[in-house]
């Protein structure tokens, strides 16, 4: 839900800029220590430390960064979901939280073959719970040294890819060659994709609908509020949650204009400015890519998050951006009617769509916060 720079500028109109001149030492400092994770990956003795520090590059909901690792034992690692980091009323079930945790594992596997390492990973190893996740492990990882595993040739695009929330050019179409080039690197679920004008506008205004029903749902739309991360402090504080960093932003903050107060008020400024940042990404999409597993598992869960980080990886390559659109796909009861429509869209066959996104070309955008690898270790 993290609104466009652009858009925000545009709503709120020229006081941004006498706002960003009076404040502009303060309003240009950059999160710097915040982002240093993306740097530091790969900067360590211990093979296991080496491949989880690309692992916590996964992308995963409101970038919540729900892993915990266990490393109590030479060589191997057990990854725990941290309780705390749930998104209850968007994702009630934790499945989107299980999808990034699978991203996580597949990064993983990923960085540990391009260091000469396989890895084993057995999935629940104590069992699971469908409702909800608990405090069992949701994996148990193994590293042996292997002279025969083969680096993944998607490997080198970890450190550029970029989930894009910026509205994408609506001059610049998507050749659907390029995306089904993309698709082919999913393994385990079925990946569909459209450039199709007709789709495209069916699945702009479905999305829309979807995040109107998220935003005017007032304890979903609260769950995203309380995680907006304004300005470098907070951001640094806690580099997790939905961040809003840079002179724009910074200033606003400053001035009182741009606060979680004023962004829950819908009589705001704020709140007006978010609102068009939002559908302006879903608006522009130039294309939409999905992914459908035959089950629910929390299995078939763990699956959806690597062929996910799979294909953000092979569309990268591609140079094409992407931004996940969760909202239709998120299991609480406003949702049900726009869950069903999507399902008979992208899965008319049966199945559950894990994965919906819009794509499209967008302007640069910068690295996404992180923990630091040392805050997610339980036991070293």
């Amino acid at each position: 839900m993290k609104p466009s720079r652009r858009n925000f500028l545009a709503v709120l109109g020229g006081g941004v800029v006498i706002a960003a001149g009076t404040f502009a030492v303060a309003a240009t400092r950059k999160p710097i220590a915040a982002t240093r994770p993306w740097d530091l990956a790969g900067g360590y003795d211990d093979p296991r430390k080496r491949a989880l520090s690309y692992a916590l590059l996964a992308p995963n909901p409101h970038n919540r960064q729900p892993w915990m690792v266990d490393l109590s034992t030479e060589a191997e690692v057990t990854l725990f979901a941290d309780t705390s980091r749930m998104l209850p009323e968007t994702d009630p079930m934790n499945r989107q939280i299980t999808i990034g945790l699978g991203a996580f594992l597949e990064l993983l596997r990923m960085a540990a073959a391009e260091d000469g390492y396989q890895v084993g990973i057995a999935s629940f190893p104590e069992g699971s719970d469908p409702a909800a996740l608990d405090r069992r492990p949701i994996a148990h990882i193994t590293f042996a040294r292997d002279t025969t595993v083969s680096p993944d040739p998607l490997f080198p695009h970890v450190k550029a890819r970029r989930s894009n929330k910026e509205p994408y050019d609506l001059a610049r179409p998507l050749e659907a060659e390029a995306l089904a080039r993309a698709g082919a690197v999913v393994q385990s679920l079925r990946f569909g994709q459209s450039t199709d004008a007709t789709d495209i506008a069916a699945l702009r205004t479905l999305s829309h609908e979807a995040l109107q029903i998220e935003i005017d749902t007032p304890r979903t739309y609260m769950e995203s509020v309380n995680l907006f991360r304004i300005g470098r402090r907070e951001i640094v504080a806690n580099p997790d949650g939905i961040d809003f960093s840079g002179p724009l932003f910074e200033s606003l903050h400053l001035l009182g204009q741009f606060t979680r107060a004023s962004a829950a008020d819908q009589t705001s400024q704020a709140y007006q400015a978010g609102l068009a940042a939002v559908f302006a990404n879903t608006d522009t999409a130039m294309g939409h890519v999905w992914l459908v597993s035959n089950g629910n598992s929390r299995d078939d869960q763990l699956a959806a998050g690597a062929d996910w980080v799979r294909l953000h990886l092979a569309l990268t390559a591609e140079g094409i951006d992407t931004q996940p659109l969760s909202q239709a796909l998120q299991e609480y009861p406003e949702m049900v009617d726009l869950y069903a429509r999507i399902h008979q869209r992208l899965a008319p066959s049966g199945g559950t769509v894990q994965m919906f996104a819009r794509v499209g070309h967008g302007p640069a955008v910068g690295q996404s916060p992180r923990w630091p690898l040392d805050a997610k270790i339980i036991h070293a």
